[in-house]
């Protein structure tokens, strides 16, 4: 008996970022908006500053330890985080419900990491910006932290535009043909193969 796709909840992004209006393009063609439509997932880019306390919105300070640049805020992140009703970190199944930071010093992104995230029921990215993010986030709220490659990107945007297509693909009913994610490059016959 084969189930179908609109029995099974949707799988959730939740994107948290200082620039909410750049994935209002990336997100609304192709494969993406047919997922989006066909309900297999729901994507949201909450804005960081909303979570600010200030009258300018402020989400960046010096690094507590010192060094140079300026670095996201732990607290707005934390509240951010906290709006969304995750799971407290200590508490949470990564399988059902995982929490990602876009850092250049993070696991590379791999098509079986793809796999995996595909099997989780929510995901929510924290898009990293200026010289990067208060290290408490991480130990306080993240589960894992995660590099598109081995460069630097102004911020985590484009590298969470990237996690979000190559995850989405790869659900139930995302591509017209269910064998097409299989046999291309990278896919999991493919994996570990000359």
């Amino acid at each position: 008996m084969q189930i179908s796709r609109r029995l099974i909840p949707p799988m959730r992004f939740d994107i948290i970022t200082i620039f909410p209006g750049f994935f209002d393009s990336p997100l609304n063609y192709g494969i993406l908006k047919r997922a989006r439509t066909a309900g297999l997932v729901e994507i949201a880019a909450h804005d960081l500053r909303n979570f600010t306390s200030d009258r300018h919105r402020t989400v960046d300070d010096r690094p507590f330890g010192g060094g140079e640049g300026m670095v996201l805020k732990a607290e707005p992140i934390y509240d951010a985080v906290s709006s969304l009703q995750v799971t407290p970190k200590a508490e949470r199944q990564r399988e059902k419900e995982t929490v990602i930071l876009l850092s250049a010093q993070g696991r590379p992104f791999t098509q079986p990491l793809a796999q995996e995230l595909a099997a989780t029921e929510r995901v929510v990215i924290i898009c990293g910006r200026y010289e990067g993010v208060d290290e408490r986030v991480s130990e306080m709220l993240c589960d894992r932290e995660i590099s598109i490659g081995d460069y630097v990107l102004s911020g985590g945007e484009l590298a969470a535009a990237v996690i979000v297509d190559a995850v989405v693909r790869l659900l139930p009913g995302a591509l017209g043909n269910p064998d097409s994610s299989r046999f291309e490059s990278f896919g999991a016959d493919d994996v570990g193969t000359d």
